[in-house]
Order: C-alpha cells, then structure tokens, then sequence
C-alpha cells in the first residue's frame, strides 16, 4: 500500500468504509479487552437494551456517547473494557407472545409453561440479533465476545445467588401487601413501572345512612365502584363537624354492610367533605390506615380486573362496566348526591398501557431500608457516585430516602423463576397463603431441604411467578464479570468505571444496581454516573410511540453514514445532562444537521487527497517532526496543541459535545480554509526546497493528529484516512484506534503568536468579504489599503503582509497611520543630474548678485530706496508663495518641475470595512463596472423597502394583529426587522461606494 491519490477516491464513500471497517475491528477482535494489559482499567457495561427492541435514536445517542469515552480512554493506554448484552424483558415479550398466541385463538395456560417457554426461547434465537446487529452499524468498540444475556447461565446463577442470600438474610420476605396491580399484563408491577397521567375525571358524592337511623355522612370518591370494599369511613379527630359521630356505625349501601366511623389524622378536612370511605384492599393509603385501626381487608376485584363474589350483584363486570352500574344504582336507592367534573391524576401501567389496580396480594418482597441505607452511607460519606451533572444527586438521595419495600415477583413466565419450592403437601396438594415453602438454589437442595423439614413422603412444586426484570438487572455491573466466581475480570474491571444512562431510569436501574452492589460487594458499582439528556425532535419534543414522532436513525445511517449520524448526536450536546434537538424534515425523510456532518466528513476527506497528493508519496514517519520557523507553521501547531489540551479537557470532564464543535472549528476553519491555503504556494515545484520539507512536514503532523483527535467521534473515515496516510501493509496493518492518543507539547503553544495571527485571518477575511459586496471577480488581484493607529498591529500586519496578499488577492497592499497626513516628496531617479546642475548656477547667481546688491546699496539715496523695495518684495513673496500648502508645493514645482508631491487620500469610489481598529479600504475603481454594482445595489434597495412598506401595512392593521394567529404577527414582525436591516445594509454599501 502506498500514500497515493489511488487509495482515497475523489469521493467519500462512507457506506463500503464503515462495513468494511466494522468487519474488520470485529475478525481481528480489535476491542477484546485483557485483564493482563498494562494500563489502569476502564470498564463501562452497556445499559442492556431489550432483546425485543430495535434501534432507536436514543439507542444512537447513548451508544455514540459511550463510545467516544471508550476509544478515547482506549487511545489514552488504559485496559478497556466495554461489554455488551441484552436484557430479556419479561413483560414485554410476555406480552408479545401473548398477542401472537391470541391470533392463533390459544392461550398460555393452555399451551402449559414449557411450551411457552420454548416457544419464547425460539422467538430470542431468531430475533436477538436485531437490535445487536443494529448496534454493531453504530462502529461501537464493544468487546462482542464478552457479550452477555440476563438469562444465559452465567446471570441466573448469579440472579439465584443473591435472592438465596438475601432470603437467608432475613431480607426477602413473603407476604400479603397490596401491590400495583396491572390487569392488561395480570401481573404485579414495581412503584417505577407506574406512570402518572392526567386525567379528565368525576368526583362521586353519595351519603351512607348512620345504622341508627340519626343521619348521615357525605363521602366523594374517584372510583365508586370501590366503595363495594369499605370497611370504614374516616374523620379527621380534629374536624368539630364529626367529633360527634367518632365509634357510630353506617350502613354500606347496596351491600348493607355495617362498618365504623373512625379517626385519623391522616383525613384531611379540607378534601371534599371531610369524610373518607376506606378500603384497605383497594387503596395504599387507606391500607396503611385499615393496619392502624385492625380494619378487614375485603378484596372484590380478580386479577383480570373483573370484580369478584364479594362485589354481590356485579360479579364478573369489568371494573370500569362495574363503576357505571354502580353509581346508577346508588342513584336510584336515592343516595347520590352530585356528580362534579374533576382533573385528577391516574396511575397507569407503563407495560400494560391500562389503569392500575391496588390489589391486595400475596407477592415476594425486599425490605429496601438496610440496602438503601447503605448506599445512602456512600452517597453521603464519599459522594459515591459521582454524578454528572450533579444536580441528579439530590433527585437520586431523595428517591433512597422515600424508598418503600420493593415487590420483586412478577405472575409470568418468562424470566427467572423464583428459587422457592411450596410443600403443597402440607395444604393437600394447593399453594395458599400459608403454603410453607423452602428456598435453594436448585431443586435437588429443595428436596434435600423440605424432606429434612416435612419428612420423605413431601410434595414440592416451585413458585411459577418470576423476579422482576429489574432485580437481575440490578447486578448487571458485576454478574456480567463473573460475580458471585471472583473472576479475573471481576478482579480486573469491579467496580467499572464510568455508567452512561437516561435520567428517566434512574429510579429503575441505576438505584437498584447501587442497592445490590453495596450489599454484595461492599463498593459502588461505578465510580461515575453521567446522566445523558433526551434526543426531541424537530419541533423540541419528546419523541415516543403515541405521538409518532421519532426518528428513525437507520434511515439517517443509511442517507448519510453513521459517522455523520453519531457525529450530530454529539455535536449538539449544549452541556452535560442536556436535551437535544434533531433538526429533520418529515416529507424528505432527511435532516439538515446530519447533512452538515457529512460535509464535514467530505471537507476532512478532501484536505486528506490534498495533502497526501503533495507528501511526495511519503508518510508522517519519514517525513518527520516539523521544525517550522515560518509564522503560519508555528500558528497551526500552536493551535494543535491548543486543541489537544482542549479536547482532552472536554471529555475527561464528560464535555463531548464542546469537544466535538471545537474540533469542527479547528480541522474545517483553521487547517482546511486557513493553513492549507497558506501554504499553497509553498508546495509548488519552484518553491524553495527547504521551505516545501518543513510545509509537508507540518502538514502530515497535524493531518494525522487530527485524525487521532476526531477518532472516538468519527472511527471509519479517521481509520480509513489514516490507513492511507500512514501506509499501512494491507495483509497485517495496525488500526487507529489502538493508536496513541495525542498529546500536549506546551512548547508549541504560543497564544500570543495566535492572537496575532487571528488579526492576520480577521483582515483577509474582511478583504474577502468586501470583495464579495462588491462583485469583484475572483481572479482579480485589488489594491487594499490597512489604516491602524496602532502601532503593534501595524507590526503584525507588516509580518503577515504575504499572507494577506496571497489569500485575499491582493496586488498592492499599503500599511500606514491613519492619524499622520501621508504628504510624502518623490523625485524621478533619472532627473537628479538637472536638479544639481540647477543648484551650481544657482549659487553662481547668488553671488553675483551680492556683489552688485553691496555696490547699489553703498549709493545714498539709492541704498534707502532699494532697501524698501526688497522688504516689500519680501512681504508679498511669503504671501504668495509660503503661507498655504498649495503655494509651497506649486512654488516648489516652478523650481523643480519634475518632482511630485502626494497626499495620501481616500479614493473615491471605494468599498471600506473594519476589523477592530483597523479600516480596509479597497479602491474599486478600473475593477468593477461602478454603473453596475450601483445598479444592483438600488435595485436590491427597492425590493427591500417595498417589502417593509407591505408588511408595516400589514402590522398596522388592526383586522391583521387582532385576528391572525400569534405565531403568523410574529413571523411578520420578524420578516420587518429582517428587511430593516438589508435595507439598511444597502444603503450604506451604496453610501460606502460615493453612491
């Protein structure tokens, strides 16, 4: 392979060079990490994506954060170690299976649990690879081989050790609690898995007659079809209006159940009537209530959320048919009050997509309290975690402090199935409540376990529920390394280092994997968690499945490569923890933003042709460090090294998107349109030898640092280039990134050296831009003219006076003081013989002349006479000749007729602009057409005031401001400034060229 225009095509393709790189980085295991590499460990484990899903964008936007960090931290010389798995989603393939099983007219309970199984196993098989795959387009360094499955064998033995101990521990308890209930999935779900909507409801009065016929109680409630469950109506102890009424009995209507009227601080007086029916069984709060007073606990609701036995008449409704029949029968026993509108809140399941149910149930549970508290102690005695940004802290140690028990098991299928075997013998042949049970860790221990407890003749059958997906989740930073074995890697990468994730599962995951890991490995499971922000869509909001609104990133990938697709999803991060926003057009199907990368992409692929064209087929290595003396070379490496130190500054405090826009500013602005055209002219055959070395020198160095620093952001066309440039053998190349990643030489760094420069680029820039305002052609050469009072910048221009010509085309360039009177004396070279020849004779004269003066002036009369005549002739010379600047010069032209006397001024017909305290001034006559220009300039002038003129009429009417939509006024207002301001811009190009 050699450094050849041949090995980069005149156009990126980036669609053959990422599937050929990500091929390659996978056959020749590029990413596998080494518990033995030398270096200090940096460990992140993926976020585990379902097994069911596929790519979306916030899958693209956390990955592409991931994997910045890791090739950066890869190329820093640490043991890395990024590794992959999935998370099987228990409710969401049951779920899923479930649907596919109805089409077929069948059900779970009648295919049996094995069938199920196998059916749910053959469904991950054939389509696990999905969202993998998906992953895999995204170029990201994960080690493959170390990827993982929450219910391959390695996690379930690990899953059923920590719930064996944990039991052991006296931590997990069985019992009968009331659980959010999801009659869709008929499962029970974790306070996290709720979500809270707002809703357009009723609030329902009715009265409860008082047993002893002395009245009644007015109770209001959301949910009428409850009150089939009472078992008490509460008062506030403090509410003078019901003291009276504390320990008397009511008569539940319909049912005509006697139940009591109690106290409870908890009442609040001010809700509704300020009396509260209760049901324990259907309500958290009034189930802690229904516990203080020794309430019964009367559940009329089944699992599918029909109503059971208990609800008498409406046996087997649906809950919502139910909540209907039942107000209409309170209405006609006549003990409906009213019927009021009421905005309120609704629990929903955020699997089942339906209302909640608080159900009274026997479920498996986690005192939460000793392993919150825990973590608690790390957060608040080391700050561990660290989190970025910091203000997720306190949302984090605040959901620790309010954490109830944790309901662990879940009525499915698929997922781990609770390591708990029932002695169904001991309750003839049924698991009930009271059903005693052993827990092993295999079937073989519960037999040893339950024959020793209930003698040989026992029956045992295992609890069908499984764990909630989160519990084995919650062990993922360490049974994914082998844990409970201490493994090499559980040695080498525990506790990892850096965990990127969404602040909306901070509650699920990040806090459960806390909890385990303080409990069983006595560390926190990462050191840092960076907290990543949301990717909205074009018009800022949230994208989901309700709305219809994401955004494919395949779609994209496939436009526009993955590199410009991971490139924009880092580029737009304003600051850590931060939202993005996507810029896309719905009917195209494409996205302005990740078009502007891939310009990006081309821009870098063309400097790269550029530059490899004029290495004289030689590489970084064998042309050597630069050691440059020209002042654009040591600008450009001062400005390498400047943002060297900036972007490791950035990612090492998780600033990645800053790091992506200052390195877009520093490839595209100053090495593609500033330091490569600077050095054009160098580069030519004829150029100086030792000149065109340090040129190439220079370029190859920061072309290839370059392409290290853009790597963790950009890995296939950096990798693609560099292959190339560093020339790489085709049959056993190196790959970039295991390359070094750069570092700072702070002794090329020379901000003063910049500064000036910046001056330098400002004015060629401004010179260009005047160019362009007046339509001077681009192969026209112009006279320029740079007026500074300062004498520092007059230096600095003077210094980079041949970069200012070279770029901005200029043919004669004038570098004066704009304060001094530019009056300067020329003389013709070839009339100086003249001038001395003149000067002889006159001397001659003037001492002849003397002679004869003395001789008259000895006469009298004569003497007095010719003496007032020369006084006189005196006086009106000086007048005449002496006293104005154009006398002396038309004097001294009458003497010395070939000489000239210049006065810089301004010329007329000259465009002018400024850069600080410099004026350009750039004569345009003899360069442009002035009829021309002036033309278009008043023409342009026209259409602009017309257009102000037709929507001030418009802003003016009051039918128009009054009556038309506020984002439409706004538009117009806005299209006025702008048009003010072309206007404005017109006139005074048209001012500036003495139009």
């Amino acid at each position: 392979m050699t450094a050849t225009i041949l090995n980069l095509p005149s156009l990126y393709d980036p669609f053959s060079t990422e599937a050929k790189w990500q091929k390659f980085w996978e056959d020749n295991q590029v990413y596998k990490a080494d518990p033995n590499h030398n270096g200090e460990p940096y460990c992140i484990v993926i976020p585990p994506p379902n097994v069911t899903g596929s790519l979306h964008m916030g899958h693209a936007f956390e990955s592409a954060l991931i994997d910045t960090l890791v090739r950066y931290h890869r190329m820093q010389g640490r043991n890395t170690l990024w590794l992959p798995g999935t998370d099987h989603a228990s409710i969401a393939v049951h779920t899923m299976l479930e649907k596919q099983l109805k089409t077929e007219g069948k059900t779970r309970y009648e295919l049996g649990r094995d069938q199920f199984l196998e059916r749910a196993w053959q469904w991950k098989a054939e389509s696990e690879g999905t969202i993998v795959n998906q992953l895999r387009r995204l170029g990201v360094s994960a080690d493959w081989s170390r990827e993982r499955f929450t219910l391959d064998e390695g996690l379930s033995k690990a899953v059923v050790e920590a719930f064996t101990r944990l039991y052991e521990e006296g931590l997990i308890y069985r019992g009968e609690y009331l659980v959010n209930w999801c009659p869709a999935s008929q499962s029970a779900v974790s306070d996290v898995e709720v979500e809270n909507q707002e809703v357009n409801g009723n609030l329902w009065h009715f009265r409860y007659p008082l047993t002893d016929g002395s009245g009644f109680v007015e109770v209001a409630t959301t949910r009428p079809e409850t009150m089939l469950g009472d078992t008490a109506v509460a008062v506030n102890p403090n509410d003078d209006r019901y003291k009276h009424l504390i320990g008397k009995t009511l008569t539940l209507p319909i049912l005509q159940r006697e139940i009591p009227i109690i106290s409870d601080e908890f009442v609040d007086p001010t809700f509704g009537t300020g009396c509260v029916k209760v049901t324990p069984a259907h309500d958290l709060n009034d189930f802690d209530m229904g516990k203080r007073h020794n309430l019964p606990l009367i559940n009329i609701m089944n699992k599918d959320g029909t109503l059971n036995a208990n609800a008498g008449e409406f046996q087997g409704q649906d809950r919502f048919v139910a909540r209907k029949n039942v107000v209409s029968r309170l209405e006609a026993d006549g003990v409906l009050v009213k019927i009021e509108d009421y905005k309120h809140t609704v629990p929903y399941s955020d699997r089942g997509k339906v209302p909640i149910e608080p159900l009274l149930s026997t479920q498996w549970f986690v005192k939460i309290r000793p392993l919150a508290d825990k973590t608690l102690e790390f957060l608040d005695g080391q700050n561990s975690p660290e989190f970025v940004p910091q203000r997720w802290t306190k949302v984090y140690r605040d959901w620790l402090v309010k954490l109830k028990d944790w309901c662990i098991s879940r009525q499915l299928w698929w997922g781990h199935q609770i390591p708990a075997w029932y002695a169904v013998s001991e309750t003839d042949g049924q698991v009930t409540d009271n059903t005693p049970f052993v827990v092993a860790k295999s079937e073989e221990e519960a037999w040893d376990k339950a024959k020793a407890q209930f003698g040989e003749n026992v029956k045992l059958k295992q609890d069908p529920d499984v764990l909630d997906t989160w519990f084995s989740s919650g062990l993922w930073p360490f049974s994914t390394l082998g844990w409970p074995e201490q493994t090499q890697d559980l040695t080498t990468y525990y506790p990892t280092t850096t965990l990127v994730t969404g602040f909306d599962i901070i509650f699920f995951w990040v806090a459960r994997m806390t909890m385990m890991a303080g409990h069983f490995t006595e560390k926190m499971p990462f050191q840092t968690v960076y907290i990543h922000g949301l990717v909205l869509d074009e018009k800022g909001q949230k994208m989901s499945k309700t709305k219809g609104n994401g955004i494919d990133p395949l779609l994209l990938i496939d436009k526009y490569g993955t590199d410009a697709l991971r490139y924009t999803l880092i580029r737009e991060v304003a600051g850590a923890g931060q939202d993005i926003r996507l810029e896309y057009d719905r009917k195209k199907d494409e996205s302005p933003s990740v078009e502007a990368s891939r310009n990006f992409a081309n821009k870098l692929w063309n400097a790269a042709r550029f530059v490899m064209i004029n290495l004289d087929g030689q590489t970084p290595a064998q042309l050597g460090q630069p050691l440059s003396t020209e002042l654009s070379d040591r600008w450009i490496l001062s400005r390498y090294n400047q943002t060297v130190k900036q972007t490791s500054n950035y990612i090492d405090n998780y600033g990645l998107g800053e790091a992506a826009k200052g390195l877009y500013e520093f490839i595209w602005g100053d090495f593609c349109d500033q330091y490569i055209e600077l050095v054009k002219s160098r580069l030519q055959p004829d150029a100086d030898p030792a000149s065109r070395r340090v040129a190439q020198q220079t370029l190859a160095y920061v072309l290839e640092g370059i392409l290290k620093l853009l790597h963790p952001f950009m890995p296939h066309i950096t990798e693609e280039i560099w292959q190339s440039l560093t020339q790489q053998p085709v049959d056993s190349p190196q790959t970039l990134p295991l390359q070094p990643y750069p570092q700072v030489d702070a002794n090329l760094i020379d901000s003063a050296l910049e500064e000036q420069f910046e001056l330098l680029i400002d004015t060629i820039r401004t010179i260009r831009n005047l160019r362009a305002e007046a339509d001077v052609k681009p192969g026209v050469k112009v006279t320029a003219n740079l007026q500074t009072e300062s004498e520092k910048e007059r230096q600095i221009l003077t210094a980079g006076q041949v970069y200012i010509k070279d770029l901005a085309k200029v043919e004669t360039l004038t570098i004066t003081d704009k304060q001094k009177s530019q009056t300067v004396a020329v003389k013709k070279p070839q009339k100086g013989l003249k001038v001395i020849g003149l000067t002889i004779l006159g001397i001659v004269f003037a001492r002849l002349g003397f002679a004869v003066g003395n001789t008259i002036y000895e006469t009298p009369i004569v003497g007095a006479f010719f003496e007032m005549v020369g006084f006189l002739y005196a006086a009106w010379f000086v007048t005449e000749n002496l006293l104005t600047a154009e006398t002396r010069q038309k004097l001294w032209r009458q003497f010395f007729p070939e000489t000239e006397v210049q006065q810089a001024q301004e010329p007329e017909n000259a465009i002018a602009g400024v850069i600080g305290t410099i004026q350009v001034v750039i004569p345009l006559s003899g360069v442009v057409d002035i009829e021309v220009v002036r033309a278009k300039l008043e023409k342009s002038l026209t259409k602009a005031e017309a257009e102000i003129q037709s929507l001030s009429g418009r802003l003016k009417n009051p039918n128009f401001v009054d009556k038309a939509r506020p984002d439409v006024v706004q538009g117009a207002r806005d299209a006025l400034a702008e048009a003010e301001k072309q206007a404005e811009i017109l006139r005074e190009r048209l001012r500036s060229l003495g139009l």
